[in-house]
This record gives C-alpha cells, structure tokens and sequence, in this order.
C-alpha cells in the first residue's frame, strides 16, 4: 500500500477517528456520514413502516381539473333547480288553500305553479339545445337515472298542474279540478326535491359530497319561495300558513346548510368563498328577513307582506344559484376532487378494523 503499511491493527498512516465501533452511527459517535452531514432520521408511515420518499405534496397535471365541470349554463340550470322548486312546493300550498277554503291563494298558486313548471320546462329544454331532445328522455323509463325520473315527473306534474289552475280560473269542471289539485299536491315534493338528486348524482365534489342534505336543503328552499309566491298574491287574511311555512323552512334551510359544510370538509370552501359564497350569505340573510318580516307584519297589511314575499323568493332563487356555483368551482378546482379522496383512503388505512382485517392469515 502507498503511505501506510499493514499490521495487525490496521492499516498504518490511517486518520484517527475513522474506524467505526460496533453498533456506532455511520461516521462516528456524532451521527454523520463522511461528507460531514448529520444523517436524518426516515420518516414513518401511517401503520410505522419506514417511507424511502416524503409524502407527495398535492399536485395536478400543469394545475388541469381532474374531472369535466359539467356544460350547463347557470341561466337556465340553475333557473331551471328554483323555478321546479317553487311549482312543486307551490302545489302543495295550493292544495292546503284548496282545502280550507282560501279559494283567492288557492287560485294564484295554482297559475303560478304552472307558469313557474312551464318556464323550468323551458329553460330544460333550452339548455338541451333541441326540444327534441326531451321527447326523446320520455322514450325509456330507468329508475336509476334521475335525469329519466325527473323528465316522467315534469311530463306527469305538468298536465295536473295546467288542469287544477284552468279549472279554478274558469270555474268549470271542480271535481276534476280537485282531483288535478290533488295530483299535483302528491307529485309537487317530488319535483320539488329531485332537482338535488340530479346534481348530487354527478361527480362534482360539492354536489356529489353532500348527498344526503343537498334534497332537504332544496325542499326548504323551495317551501320559502312557495311562501313568498303566496304573501305576494294572496291577501294577508288568506296567509297564515304560508307565513309559519316560511318560518318552517328559513330554519330548515340554516340546519342543512350547515349539515352539508359539515359533511363536505375542506370542500365546504367553495361554499364560503367567491360568488357562490356571496350568493349564499345573501339567500341566507334574505330568508331569514323575509320569514320574519311575514310572520310579524305579513298578516296586518299588504305592503309588508308583499316585501317579506319577494325576499323569500329572492332568497331561495339566490340559493339554487349558489349551489350551482359552488359546484362548478369545486368542479374546476382539482384538489377538491384529489385531497379528499386521499384523505379518505388514508382514513380506510389507519382505522383499527382495517388493519385487523390485513394482518388476519388467510
């Protein structure tokens, strides 16, 4: 060897402090190797396996969205969730003026649950492109499909809604009148409700996420406009119930609202931020004004009446609107889709069931 010889202790001319003791660090008793860095300790993953790499932080493919924002336009899709809303729930209301005999409520909701269905069908089929198209969603029945469901509930809601209303504004024909009133009653939650079940059953994470509040929050969506559209047109004697109605569902709405931002987590965001968040602080604000304005003054005189009416639909029209947009920004934005997907498949791995079931022998 050239600068040192072999003997029994070692090779001579070597460097004190570079041999290494049994069971000492790489590098000597100080921990580092032989460039001088100290070693780092591994990190440990979620069941104390040792991970070569980091976690990966989150990232998309050049900042892309991961899946496809749905085509609707807000116009008409959205126009499309409050307009169904306020017939259905319209209906129903109809149907209990019907019965006690506030035959001057009764009748204007019964005409304005059909102009309101006959617009919705409207904006459906402009958003569609070709009327054509719809006809040709009424050629199947598929349960499974909301989109089916809800084309056979607007083809059979349409014509009991358009029979109830030519009957009390002519006059003619009362019990198939009541009949009509009665259909209409029994298919306006329905129609009222589904709107919910058809985004929810997209991929959108703000839809999709919130599954199981999203149809509540549309009904009590939909039963304030339906009791503004009757502090609006009927007179305030006729209005008692729809004002407890409108208090009923300005605390319906603020229970499952807060449920679905329960539910979503992180993806409750897009709910809170940007337009869809602007557009829910105010249909939150103006239900709840419009609910108490009708409770307090909607029964003494018109006027107030007619302002509590017009903030409850302002308020349920703002909330279908700012769902839709809520949706189409998580849609938009990828880690909505990817973060809590991960985060659900970390749960699944570090939950005490699941990891009894891999380490059972087979």
């Amino acid at each position: 060897m050239t600068g040192s010889d072999v003997t029994r202790e070692g090779p001579e001319g070597e460097r004190p402090g570079r041999a290494a003791a049994p069971g000492m660090p790489r590098g000597g008793p100080g921990g580092s190797d032989s460039g001088g860095r100290r070693k780092r300790g591994r990190r440990r993953g979620p069941r104390g396996e040792q991970l070569m790499s980091p976690p990966a932080e989150f990232s998309s493919y050049y900042g892309r969205p991961v899946i496809k924002a749905p085509a609707w336009r807000a116009r008409d899709i959205a126009g499309y969730f409050f307009l169904g809303g306020l017939a259905g729930a319209g209906s129903v209301l109809a149907a209990g003026a019907h019965l006690t005999g506030r035959t001057t409520t009764a009748t204007a909701m019964k005409i304005s649950s059909l102009a309101a269905v006959s617009l919705s069908t409207a904006a459906l089929v402009n958003d569609l492109g070709r009327p054509g198209r719809f006809g040709n969603m009424l050629r199947v029945v598929k349960p499974t499909s909301p989109m089916s469901v809800g084309s056979w509930l607007l083809a059979a809601y349409g014509p009991a809604a358009g029979a109830a209303a030519a009957s009390a504004v002519t006059g003619r024909l009362p019990r198939a009148g009541a009949a009509a009133t009665g259909a209409a009653a029994l298919l306006g939650p329905a129609v009222a409700a589904y709107t919910a079940v058809l985004a929810a059953d997209t991929a959108v994470p703000a839809w999709h996420g919130a599954h199981r509040e999203l149809p509540y929050l549309f009904a009590a969506s939909a039963t304030a406009a339906a009791s503004g559209m009757a502090l609006v047109t009927g007179p305030p004697r006729e209005t008692a119930p729809a004002r407890w109605a409108a208090v009923l569902a300005a605390a319906a709405d603020s229970a499952a609202h807060h449920a679905a931002e329960e539910r979503l987590g992180m993806v409750a965001e897009t709910y809170r931020t940007g337009r869809a968040g602007k557009l829910l602080r105010t249909a939150r604000a103006l239900t709840v004004l419009g609910a108490a304005g009708g409770a307090v003054f909607g029964g003494r005189a018109r006027p107030p009446a007619v302002v509590s009416g017009l903030a409850l639909l302002a308020g349920s029209a703002c909330t279908r609107f700012g769902v839709f947009a809520a949706g189409i920004a998580s849609a938009e934005d990828p880690k909505y889709t990817v973060v809590p997907q991960r985060a659900a498949r970390m749960a699944r791995r570090t939950t005490p069931t699941h990891s009894a079931e891999r380490t059972q022998p087979t």
